[in-house]
This record gives structure tokens, C-alpha cells and sequence, in this order.
């Protein structure tokens, strides 16, 4: 007979976990005794939610669920945010919380809450486990349904007295999964399709930055000469320095790259998410669509394909490049046109070297500080566009971007995940003052883990881009302004080292000097965005629509 306790641990242990992150309480301790005897690694955080958004980065990363942990009532609460940014995100993470003894109650309903239905809405499997002999199957299933196409959150509710059980269940082995291949037929109508067009365009989404996909798209571009553009979430499937790279879908309307796409008579999206808005519209008789993905397209107003190829990506587009003859009539003048014209934009600002440091010349910096595989982690502010637009992604998943549930507080234990699973390369938090306190005390999980980690903090004193809508939307200047520690110091009393930008001259040294040592420093760097709206809102506008 086996505790239930141990058999659940050696259930995730058979599931190749290495890491369970969270914040136990009482109603866990079972779970970490066990936990205590197994090779999987306690991560523990300083808030449930930086725990959740660390498990949600190790699954973007690896494709294997991360594992969180917190007790029941507002432990489990805490990790409500962290399992939207999952689901939406579309990374597998498996989260365990605690709960009282569900069987002989004698507490009333202290911290009691209906935390499996709390997390219905949220995930994509939620489940109380009220026998010890139902263990093996309810893991195997949480983290099959957490892995599989759409990846995204499941939640296990193990109660003390189901954790302290007796039984002879044994762990299940993971099952051996191959995704589906796309039906022949469909994969000949879009080959016919985009062989008949007269400028196709590839737009690589969310969806092809979560499999393997990189390789066969970069063959079909290079065979047939198709330029692309990605989303935020796409970004650095293929590689942003191509001379077929078109941009990134940074702005709502109006950009370059816009220009770019309504010179196309046919639109490749590839790993389209629903969670992206796409970058154009469609309309009855307009630009028509192919859609490439592991699932059927989700119609609605703006979005209904003419043909859909569903299953695997990577081997849809490898079936796509075998048997698409490059046509002589394709014309891609238009789409080209435009992205010089951005490259030219782009570079006319980054040599912008005010202070406090101008977006644009930040990018630059950190771009140039950056190797290739090199990885940045944004929290989410108006900084956010700035890097989407140009900051040229060499690899997949070195962008890590949260343009699903764009929730703040992100940033840094994302950046903290990603430091684990590759320690070899280079790791560099980008946050806001705003979003970087949310989850601040997470550097002395950082530093107690030893992490090599660069944390970048944009500081206007403000939450800038709510701040930058009021202002473009004819409100007055309210409500959004606040005070800020001394990042220096503030950085030291955690035992990490703090630097301060005092000019946009010193940046890049500081830069390299932070990535090159060990341990974890934070730069506290004076931002100016207060040229967002004369920049991102008129002037892009106006000159893509003169091309």
C-alpha cells in the first residue's frame, strides 16, 4: 500500500515533472513531505501568482506542463490570473491546490471556497479527487489535456484527508500521442490556391510558435520567395532578419505592415489563435484566406476562411513546399516597398539619444546587447509595441510576449523561468515600473535560486499606456501617476546589484556589463514616451499611407 500523497508525487514524477512551483500551505503538507523524498525540485516563490506565470513560461518553453502549487481559499485564488494567462496564452500548466477534508469536515466553512468550480471558465480540466485510487488517471488526464492542441491550464484538488489515504494504485504511464496529419485534398486546394494567386503573403501566428513549425516555413519561404509577417505571438518562428520578413502586427491599423497585407489577393495564416485579432478584415468578395492549423477556424465577422488544412502545422506546410511550384506571375513589389519603408523609419529614430532614453533608441540598445539566442521577457506596457514593432526576433519563443490576457506582473517570473530551462543563455526581464512591482518580490526568489538575470525597468512614474490612451482619447491627465522606491537600493536589499541609467550614452555598456556577470542585476532606466502618440498614432500613419 502507498500513501496517496507519495502516489501522487510519483504520478508526476512519471510525468517527467522537474520542477513544482508554488507557495504550500497547511492543507499541502502531505504533498510536501512526499515532495520532500522525490527528485522534483521545490521551487518556492514569494506569491502564488508569480508561481503560476513561472510554471506557464516553463510549459511555453519545454511543451511540458509546468506544475504550481497553493492551498486552498485565497492561496487558490492567487492563482486565478496565472491560470487565465495559461489558457488564453495557450501554455500547459497543471496547477494542485490544497483543500480541507472533504469527507469529516469540522471547520465549518473557514477559507472554503468551490475552488474547481472557480477554475472551470479557466481551464481546460478541473477536477476534485475524492479517492486515493483515482490519482494515476486523474493526473494522466490533466496533463494530456494540458499538453495536447490548444495547450492551456488544468487544475487537481488534492483534500487532506484523500492526501494521508492508503491505496494500491500505481502511476499510469504517459500515453504515446501523434497529432493528425491534413487531409491531401486540402493541402492540394491550397497549394492550387496560392499557385494561382497574384501576391500571397504568409502570416505566422500564435498557434505555429508552440510546435515545431520553424524549419518547414523557413523552407517553403526560401523555395517560393513569399515574404511573411507574424503576430506578437509568432514572433521569431522564422527568423526576423530575412529579407522576406514584412514586420510584426505591433498596431491595431495603419502601420507598414497593414499597407503590406492590403497589397495581397491571398493571406496564408498560419496558427491563427483567436486570441490575436488578425491584422486585417475580411470582407464577402475581399482578400480570401487560407488557414493552417491544428484546428478548424473559429468563424466570425472579421475571420471565415475559404479553405482550412487542419492538422499538424509543421507537416502541413512541409506537404505545402513539396508540392507548390513557384508561379512567375507572383509580385511582391508592394509588400517589399513597404517594409523598406519602415526599416527606414525605424532607423531614422534609433540614434535618438535623449534622455530620459527614447523608446525607439532602447530597443536598439537591447537588440544589439542581445545574441541571437538570446531571450526577452516584456511585462506588459506601452513598451510592448515599441519591442514588437522592432526588435527582430532571431529564434522562436526569444520574444516572450503576453499578447493574450496582456496581464502585468508577468514579466519577471517569466524571465525567471526561462533563466532555469536554458541557464546557458542570455536572459533579460523587460518591465515597467508598474508591472515589475506587481510581482517585485520575486527578485529574492531570483536571487535565492541563484539565476543569472537582467531585469530592465522602464520607469516613467505612471502606468504609460493607459496613461497614453486618456491623453489620445481627449481626457484629462488623472489618476494614473504614482511614486517609485529607489530601484537601486531597492535591487541590493535582496542581495541582487542595482544600477541606474543617467544617460542614453551609458546604456549599452550597462547593458553588456549586466549580461556578461553573473547573478542577478536590475537597471533602473528612465523612459520618455512622450512622443507614443505623435509617433505610434500619426506620424506610422501617415507615412505608410503615402506608399
Amino acid at each position: 500500500m502507498t500513501k496517496a500523497s507519495d502516489l501522487f508525487v510519483q504520478c508526476l514524477e512519471e510525468e517527467g515533472v522537474e520542477y513544482v512551483f508554488g507557495v504550500p500551505g497547511e492543507e499541502n503538507l502531505d504533498f510536501l513531505d512526499s515532495l520532500s523524498r522525490s527528485r522534483i525540485q521545490l521551487i518556492l516563490t514569494r506569491h502564488e501568482q508569480g508561481a503560476g506565470f513561472m510554471a506557464s513560461t516553463y510549459g511555453r518553453h519545454t511543451g511540458k506542463a509546468g506544475v504550481c502549487v497553493a492551498t486552498l481559499g485565497p492561496g487558490a485564488t492567487n492563482l486565478v490570473t496565472a491560470a487565465a494567462y495559461a489558457q488564453l496564452g495557450g501554455m500547459p500548466m497543471v496547477m494542485v491546490t490544497g483543500q480541507k477534508p472533504i469527507k469529516k469536515s469540522k471547520q465549518g466553512r473557514f477559507q472554503i471556497l468551490d475552488v474547481v468550480d472557480m477554475m472551470r471558465p479557466l481551464t481546460k480540466y478541473t477536477h476534485q479527487l475524492a479517492s486515493a485510487d483515482n490519482i494515476p488517471s486523474r493526473i494522466r488526464e490533466a496533463f494530456r489535456l494540458a499538453e495536447e492542441e490548444k495547450p492551456g491550464a488544468t487544475h487537481l484538488e488534492l483534500p487532506e484527508d484523500v492526501a494521508e489515504e492508503q491505496t494500491d494504485s500505481r502511476p499510469l504511464h504517459r500515453s504515446l500521442v501523434r497529432r493528425p496529419l491534413a487531409d491531401e485534398k486540402s493541402v492540394r486546394a491550397a497549394v492550387r490556391k496560392i499557385e494561382a494567386a497574384r501576391s500571397p503573403v504568409l502570416l505566422i501566428a500564435a498557434g505555429a510558435n508552440r510546435k515545431t513549425t520553424s524549419r518547414m516555413l523557413l523552407q517553403l519561404i526560401e523555395k517560393t520567395g513569399i515574404p511573411f509577417i507574424t503576430t506578437q505571438l509568432g514572433k521569431g518562428v522564422v527568423d526576423e532578419l530575412h529579407p522576406k520578413f514584412l514586420g510584426c502586427a505591433a498596431l491595431s491599423a495603419g502601420d507598414f505592415v497593414h499597407r503590406a497585407i492590403e497589397s495581397a489577393d491571398l493571406i496564408v495564416n498560419v496558427g491563427h489563435d483567436v486570441i490575436e485579432k488578425p491584422p486585417f478584415f475580411m470582407k464577402p468578395g475581399g482578400t480570401e484566406v487560407i488557414h493552417v492549423s491544428t484546428r478548424t477556424a473559429e468563424v466570425d465577422p472579421v475571420y471565415f476562411p475559404q479553405i482550412e488544412v487542419i492538422g499538424d502545422i509543421g507537416n502541413a506546410i512541409w506537404q505545402i513546399k513539396e508540392d507548390i511550384v513557384p508561379s512567375g506571375r507572383w509580385n511582391f513589389d508592394a509588400m517589399l516597398r513597404a517594409r523598406a519603408a519602415e526599416v527606414e523609419h525605424r532607423d531614422s529614430m534609433s540614434d535618438d539619444a535623449r534622455f530620459p532614453i527614447f523608446p525607439a533608441h532602447l530597443v536598439g540598445c537591447v537588440r544589439k546587447a542581445m545574441p541571437a539566442d538570446g531571450i526577452i521577457c516584456l511585462d506588459n506596457g506601452v513598451y510592448k509595441i515599441w519591442f514588437a514593432r522592432n526588435y527582430p526576433a532571431r529564434q522562436p519563443n526569444t520574444v516572450l510576449l503576453d499578447n493574450a490576457l496582456a496581464t502585468m506582473g508577468a514579466g519577471l517570473p517569466s524571465a525567471m523561468a526561462s533563466a532555469m530551462v536554458y541557464p546557458e543563455r542570455k536572459v533579460m526581464a523587460v518591465c515597467g515600473d508598474g508591472g515589475f512591482m506587481m510581482n517585485s518580490q520575486e527578485m529574492e526568489t531570483a536571487v535565492r535560486l541563484g539565476l543569472d538575470l537582467t531585469v530592465l525597468v522602464l520607469r516613467d512614474d505612471a502606468y504609460g499606456m493607459i496613461r497614453w490612451k486618456q491623453a489620445n482619447m481627449g481626457f484629462e491627465d488623472f489618476g494614473l501617476t504614482y511614486g517609485n522606491p529607489d530601484f537601486v537600493k531597492y535591487a541590493e536589499s535582496y542581495g541582487a546589484s542595482g544600477h541606474r541609467v543617467d544617460s542614453a550614452q551609458a546604456l549599452p555598456g550597462l547593458l553588456d556589463h549586466c549580461l556578461s556577470t553573473g547573478g542577478v542585476h536590475l537597471i533602473d532606466c528612465p523612459v520618455d514616451y512622450a512622443d507614443n502618440d505623435r509617433i505610434l498614432n500619426k506620424e506610422i500613419r501617415e507615412l505608410s499611407a503615402k506608399l
